[in-house]
């Protein structure tokens, strides 16, 4: 089965953040109206997510109205209603979407804090804007909030 493509509206930015740490291809649809969203959508093959019951409606099942306002509950109903399982963390941007690349710790000098070079070996650089990521002190938050997502929409 293909990995579901996302297009979130302007009002589930953190929403399609998460959507991209869990390494899901998740566009961001800021200053649309709802014919250029929806447009976007299909031309991109991409699963609209939105608050506004409407644009929901119009996207059909295209289109997956997002009941609540607290980012664990979005996620939640996103991971079951899609049953979403893995997912590959760190290989999206979470800025851009693009996908993530490995970076060496020598082309990190300069670009990350000393401290975090003298601690962490592996990278990952956006090719697009430039972001840079490593599985620092955050990472385990990230990866237990994940997990307990997945194990509830089991």
């Amino acid at each position: 089965m293909e990995r579901p493509r996302f297009l979130a509206d302007e009002m589930l930015g953190t929403l399609a953040r998460w959507l991209r740490m869990m390494g899901y291809d998740t566009e961001y649809a800021r200053d649309l109206l709802d014919n250029e969203v929806l447009e976007l959508a299909r031309a991109g093959g991409r699963i609209v997510l939105t608050r506004d019951r409407q644009l929901a409606g119009r996207a059909g099942n295209g289109g997956l109205f997002i009941t609540s306002d607290v980012l664990d509950e979005q996620l939640e109903q996103v991971v079951s209603f899609f049953g979403l399982s893995g997912g590959a963390p760190l290989t999206r941007c979470t800025v851009c979407n693009a996908e993530l690349e490995r970076a060496g710790r020598e082309a990190m000098a300069g670009r990350v804090p000393d401290r975090v070079l003298s601690a962490h070996h592996e990278f990952f650089v956006c090719p697009r804007c430039g972001q840079v990521y490593w599985k620092g002190t955050h990472w385990t938050s990230i990866v237990q909030r994940m997990d307990r997502l997945r194990s509830q929409s089991r």
